[in-house]
């Protein structure tokens, strides 16, 4: 058996592989190109893709597309519809008009918020299983898959490496990351995850996790930032007002058996206070949960021996 690593960049992200196999540089390839294929697939911010050609198509006509992206516009339908939730894939025009992350972010008017918002109900996305077409129902709806995509691509690419007779891999797709098979660089097999420290540069941990045959999800508000007119606004908006949301949490760590599922949580909870973070995952099997917020403090349902604090 034979270790190898491959590190690209790709979906706006550093993205690292690593396997343990017979033979591991082909698969490797494969796992590269099975991901430039779900980019140019999924991309909700290029015209050509499939997902932009749904986009481009709103009000117009229903689109067919690939089986996966049927699937996973499915599960993000069906995860969007609780008007409780933060979770809505619906809500491309108002991320479209943030653009918080690009180059061209601004603040939009209240007029331009209101009118995304009009535009971001799940329950216009019409489905049709029997063609795995989408239709938009009014021109002007944009999909955003990105509060699922990694997690879904991860399971993907996992379940492809399982298949091919992977003993251990290593999937990380820039705080979306999965494990599985035993560490082959530590005795104990375990693979160390760091939990990044919201108030410090990137690559400085304030948590190190200790997981095997699990995934682990982070979603802050750390990394992509708007300063505008002496205001800060980060990149999670909220499907009420419109406006990033309002939290003491600054990240939500969920680790789980599926990457999806740690993606679902992380968007369903986040702005949502700690208090209620922590009471939802109590009584949620499956999945644990690693809170950090705005006064330093780390609050988790890992037992003391699961975890280490630097």
């Amino acid at each position: 058996m034979a270790t190898q690593s491959q590190v690209i960049r790709l979906m706006g992200t550093i993205i690292t592989i690593q396997i343990t196999h017979d033979d591991p540089a082909p698969l490797l390839t494969q796992v590269v190109q099975q991901l430039q294929s779900y980019e140019q697939r999924f991309n909700a911010n290029t015209l050509d893709s499939e997902l932009g050609q749904v986009n481009q198509q709103a009000g117009l006509a229903p689109v067919v597309v690939d089986p996966a992206l049927y699937h996973l516009i499915d599960i993000g339908v069906q995860a969007s519809l609780p008007a409780q939730d933060n979770l809505n894939i619906a809500l491309g025009p108002l991320v479209q008009a943030w653009r918080i992350g690009f180059d061209d972010a601004h603040v939009p008017t209240q007029t331009a918020i209101h009118q995304a918002l009009a535009l971001s109900d799940p329950h216009d996305i019409m489905l049709d299983a029997s063609q795995h077409s989408v239709f938009l129902k009014k021109a002007g709806m944009w999909l955003d898959l990105g509060a699922l995509a990694k997690g879904y691509f991860a399971d993907l690419i996992a379940e492809f490496l399982k298949q091919h007779a992977v003993t251990a891999a290593l999937i990380n797709l820039g705080g979306n990351v999965v494990v599985f098979g035993p560490n082959p660089n530590r005795p104990t097999g375990q693979w160390q995850i760091g939990i990044q420290d919201p108030s410090r540069s990137r690559g400085q941990y304030r948590l190190i996790v200790p997981v095997q045959d699990r995934s682990v999800v982070t979603s802050g508000i750390y990394e992509r930032h708007l300063t505008q007119n002496g205001h800060d606004y980060h990149h999670i908006l909220d499907r009420q007002t419109g406006y990033p949301v309002t939290t003491d949490v600054t990240s939500l760590t969920i680790l789980s058996d599926r990457s999806l599922d740690g993606e679902l949580w992380t968007t369903r909870l986040f702005g949502t206070s700690r208090n209620h973070i922590m009471a939802t995952l109590a009584v949620t099997p499956g999945i644990d949960g690693i809170v950090m917020t705005q006064d330093g403090r780390v609050t988790t349902t890992l037992p003391p021996t699961a975890y280490h604090l630097l």
